[in-house]
């Protein structure tokens, strides 16, 4: 494995998320033990001093926990769409996502 700076490992699988002025990317990872672990990291385009910037939050999700994670997402979603926003149409959305991921913009986004 090639050296790596910091705590970043190699990454084995990436998927980005266009979503207006937010890029998301989920990031399968390698440990040092052969081991797995997801990062979800938001990237937030901001101006600062005439030049851009990006913003970042990140996430550290271990196997363990993935099962759980996507549970609690998918219930978080499901209340949204069926309890509080029941009378709204989300295929608009839908749509969307699947042209989107042809769109080139964002592909400048820089890591530490």
């Amino acid at each position: 494995m090639e050296e790596h700076k910091g705590n970043d490992r190699e990454e084995i699988f990436s998927r980005k998320v266009k979503a207006g002025k937010r890029t998301y990317f989920f990031d399968v990872k390698s440990t040092r033990s052969n081991d797995y672990y997801l990062t979800i990291t938001e990237s937030k385009r901001k101006v600062r001093d005439d030049n851009f910037v990006y913003e970042k939050h990140k996430i550290f999700l271990y196997k363990e926990d993935f099962a759980k994670f996507v549970d609690a997402l998918q219930d978080t979603v499901d209340h949204v769409k069926n309890e509080l926003m029941a009378d709204f149409d989300f295929s608009q959305y839908e749509a969307e996502a699947e042209t989107s991921s042809e769109d080139n913009f964002g592909e400048d986004l820089k890591w530490d």
